[in-house]
């Protein structure tokens, strides 16, 4: 079977051992083939009458990796993604109909569908490293198990943790696999295919009850513990979606289908949850996200450029701390920290370690990794130990001249060929790097906070940084465990430029009466994950003061910050880090501060409606994604949809500004914008997209679908989801 990615051996005992490998391809995928090569595989099983069958990868950290997403992308009709899912519904129990024993020995990711295949085998054995990871991952997608995940899982590990697997997307270690009743067996990759063989030749398994605590097995043994169990699963999905997303809800019915419908119903449910998940625009939208992700790991690479082997982070504060973390921590290397204080060291490597503390109270680490790990990171007050670093980053606070003299001292103290990467958010690079000696080294790399959290980066080359620091920071970047996207070396880049004006609208709606936490709700109902003046007191209000003039000076008028908020900084409500700023943080949890109304002098008001509050502070943050791809400060729509979406978390499901845009209508957004500027100048629709309006392009290339407003899209939205849960609500 050397054309299949099934290849057959048999040994002496009757035990086929099938290598499971994709042709040309590093990952193993579940694609349109294999329901024939699966059984073309079975019936030649049949002619070597095997008496066992063990299923192994032949990649070298990867089992099956999921199904092919192009494959559910190229589907055009609901039917045809109904195909699908029934297909592999029959191919995996026709495996559990076979009768001999059926084994995958795990080694790298089992995710999605081939985690199904593996819950398909009558016993499952992984390996213990680091590679092998469990999970279901389908609704990061927009998905829904669709072969047969639903059902299987629930009934091996219960109710609440397939939920919670499901759910999350989360992916499971393969001790906790084991611990849960994934995996039969968890062992050296060196006797995996051993220990497999001797699961093969076992008889075939019975029907085992899941492994539940005295709590969990009450609630789950009785219609009313799992009435309960479903709704508040229901309850939290809608509270952290907002009802945006239709895959998570789809799966607990799937798995409350598992637990009270027969079998064929039950995975009739699943199959049509999945081919409903597939053409949803919601899934659209973040496969789209998915495929542009994957290509961007492709650009900028450069194998043959120099490592970054070693780094320094200069600055011991929040953002200097979580940098210092994720290159110690993901990318494994040497950090040395310099502050102009100890204390300031110590803060930052307490970070790390309170950080791999709660890892190691959850025994997702050892003892030994963590110390291992903590030893990466030291900590000086002057250069020393700088000589031989490859990268030093900067993360100190917004100060042209400060930053100039730290390129200074990195090139006197460090090689020639060191990296000078600054953390600034606003200030152009090119006067950063104005006075280097070296100015090819020099480079922007702007982190988000948490860094630890936060997925993107953005790297700022000025027009002096050379090819190869750009595509050794990538690469670095990448180590880091972040998405990065090459942005222009212009004032607030990309993410903050198209931030700032969103900002200030929202503060502007505030200062003309409308309540605080309207409009943070008006924004969270859009789909943003915190509202913009929550999002405020997070970064801190004095910080969002100091970027305002330099994007104002730089880039002009529209960017100027409400000059109230100079009485803010003065009474020290600087946000979530003093305890007070909008909202009131000191005791347990957070309310508006209803004082600031009167610190400010105004009088809550409110006069629009949350539709209309996210039209006018979206329509800023459009119109100014617009220019910046207009004037080259990003690459491409993609990189912009990404940039927003993974910096400043704009809704995944609308697939990022110009996604959203596209969707709207370049004509409808245009048009929004000029009725808008009827009353406020600054709505003004940018040239391009006036042209684009008036041409019919969209930034895709593609003809819009849709020619709603803002504001229509989101009422739409709304009332079908509070259509669809009510529905739900009356079954």
């Amino acid at each position: 079977m050397t054309d299949s990615v099934f290849n057959l051996a048999v040994d002496e005992n009757k035990i086929a051992v099938v290598t499971i490998d994709v042709p040309g391809e590093k990952m193993n995928t579940l694609r349109d083939s294999f329901a024939d090569d699966l059984k073309a595989l079975l019936t030649q099983a049949q002619e070597h009458a095997v008496k066992g069958m063990v299923f192994i990868s032949g990649k070298s950290d990867n089992f099956i990796a999921g199904a092919d997403v192009k494959m559910l992308d190229s589907v055009e009709k609901r039917e045809d993604a109904l195909a699908i899912s029934e297909l592999c519904h029959h191919a995996f129990f026709d495996m559990k109909k076979l009768p001999y024993t059926t084994v995958s020995a795990i080694h790298g990711a089992a995710l999605g569908g081939g985690l199904e295949f593996a819950l398909a085998c009558d016993y499952r054995v992984g390996t213990d490293s680091d590679l092998t990871k469990i999970g279901l991952p389908e609704v990061q997608l927009g998905l829904l198990p669709g072969g047969g995940g639903t059902q299987r899982l629930t009934k091996i590990v219960g109710i609440q943790k397939a939920l919670e697997w499901m759910l999350t997307g989360k992916q499971i270690r393969p001790k906790q696999a084991k611990k849960a009743g994934v995996l039969d067996d968890c062992v050296p990759q060196s006797v995996l295919l051993k220990v497999a063989k001797e699961f093969a030749a076992k008889k075939k398994p019975q029907a085992k009850e899941p492994k539940l605590d005295k709590v969990s097995k009450l609630l789950e043994s009785n219609p009313f513990g799992r009435n309960f169990i479903f709704k508040k699963a229901k309850e939290n999905v809608l509270k952290k979606t907002g009802g945006h997303y239709p895959a998570p809800l789809a799966i607990i019915k799937a798995v409350r289908a598992s637990v009270e419908l027969d079998e064929l119903k039950a995975y009739k449910t699943e199959a049509e949850g999945f081919a409903t998940l597939v053409m949803s625009e919601q899934s659209k939208a973040l496969r789209g996200l998915f495929f542009a992700t994957t290509e961007m790991k492709k650009e900028w690479r450069n194998d043959d450029a120099p490592a970054v082997t070693k780094t320094a982070v200069l600055g011991g504060g929040l953002m200097g701390a979580g940098i210092a973390h994720v290159s110690a921590v993901k990318a494994k290397v040497p950090v040395r920290i310099k502050d102009v204080a100890e204390q300031g060291i110590s803060n930052a490597m307490n970070y790390t370690y309170k950080i791999l503390d709660k890892r190691l109270k959850r025994r997702i680490m050892s003892k030994a990794d963590m110390q291992l790990t903590m030893n990466r990171i030291t900590g000086t007050t002057d250069y020393s130990g700088f000589k031989h670093i490859d990268l030093v980053i900067e993360a100190v606070f917004e100060d042209l001249a400060l930053k100039q003299g730290m390129v200074a001292d990195v090139e006197q103290q460090c090689q020639e060929n060191t990296i000078f990467a600054s953390n600034t958010s606003s200030l152009p690079i090119s006067q950063i790097a104005a006075n280097a000696t070296r100015p090819e080294n020099v480079i922007g790399l702007h982190y988000f906070s948490p860094v630890e959290k936060m997925p993107l980066v953005e790297i700022i080359p000025h027009e002096g940084t050379s090819q190869e620091t750009i595509a050794r920071v990538v690469n670095f970047a990448r180590k880091q465990g972040k998405t990065p996207i090459v942005v222009k070396d212009m004032a607030g880049f990309y993410v903050n430029r198209i931030l700032a004006p969103y900002l200030n609208e929202a503060a502007n709606l505030m200062l003309a009466g409308e309540p605080i936490e309207k409009i943070d709700a008006a924004l969270v109902e859009f789909g943003f994950p915190v509202g913009p003046l929550a999002l405020l007191d997070e970064v801190g209000i004095d910080i969002g003061s100091k970027i305002a003039p330099i994007l104002e000076k730089e880039l002009g008028e529209r960017f100027k910050g409400p000059d109230a908020f100079s009485r803010m900084i003065d009474s020290k409500r600087l946000g979530r880090k003093t305890g007070r700023g909008f909202y009131d943080y000191e005791k347990k949890g957070k309310k508006v501060d209803e004082s600031v109304y009167e610190l400010l002098g105004v009088t809550p008001n409110s006069r629009l409606n949350k539709s209309e509050i996210a039209q006018r502070c979206v329509a800023q943050m459009l119109n100014e994604a617009a220019r910046c791809l207009d004037e080259g400060i990003i690459a491409s729509p993609r990189d912009g949809d990404i940039g927003a979406i993974f910096g400043i978390g704009f809704p995944p499901f609308l697939g990022g500004p110009f996604s959203y845009m596209d969707k709207l209508g370049t004509s409808k957004v245009s048009s929004d914008m000029s009725t808008l500027a009827n009353s406020n100048a600054i709505f003004a629709p940018c040239e391009s997209l006036v042209s684009m309006a008036e041409s019919g392009e969209t930034f895709y290339g593609e003809k819009p679908t849709q020619n709603e407003t803002v504001a229509e899209v989101v009422k739409l939205e709304s009332s079908e989801q509070e259509a669809d849960v009510a529905k739900d609500d009356t079954k």
